[in-house]
């Protein structure tokens, strides 16, 4: 038998077991502290853990977990949209947040760095939530985006 999945297909599989979403949420809290407090090995290590991320865990064995539904649900959205929608302003929201807090964290300003990272964070999760319910109510219209291992 010949496995016709492509290279971005696996990544996204591996990249929705849970443990790669949930550490990767640590990553912009542990980036700014780096900044903030001055430490080149701690800002590396969370550029280059963001960056190996996705591979660094198997495909899970299900899409039971709340956190693998939104990597897949994320894939499905960004595949299938074709137009704009509200909860997209969610993610767009995060750029200027996080800019806020590189900037907060730079300028050693500690109350407005975390918050200005949880800011962002909170939109982001609000964000991952809408596609998680995504994936969930358009499983049957997109089954090519539904891995093997979430088939009933």
């Amino acid at each position: 038998m010949v496995d016709d999945t492509t290279l971005g297909d696996r990544l996204w599989e591996r990249h929705a077991n849970p443990y790669s979403g949930w550490s990767r949420v640590a990553t912009l809290p542990l980036l700014m502290y780096g900044i903030h407090a001055r430490r080149p090995r701690v800002v590396a290590l969370a550029l280059g853990f963001a960056v190996v991320n996705p591979v660094l865990f198997g495909p899970p064995d299900d899409a039971d977990a709340w956190m693998t539904r939104v990597v897949l649900g994320e894939r499905m959205y960004y595949r299938h949209r074709e137009r704009r929608r509200p909860a997209d302003l969610l993610n767009y929201l995060n750029v200027p947040l996080t800019v806020y807090a590189l900037r907060a964290a730079t300028r050693r300003r500690p109350v407005r760095t975390v918050l200005a990272t949880a800011a962002a964070m909170a939109a982001k999760l609000l964000f991952v939530a809408v596609v998680a319910r995504y994936y969930e109510a358009n499983r049957e219209r997109y089954p090519e985006d539904v891995p093997d291992f979430d088939r009933r």
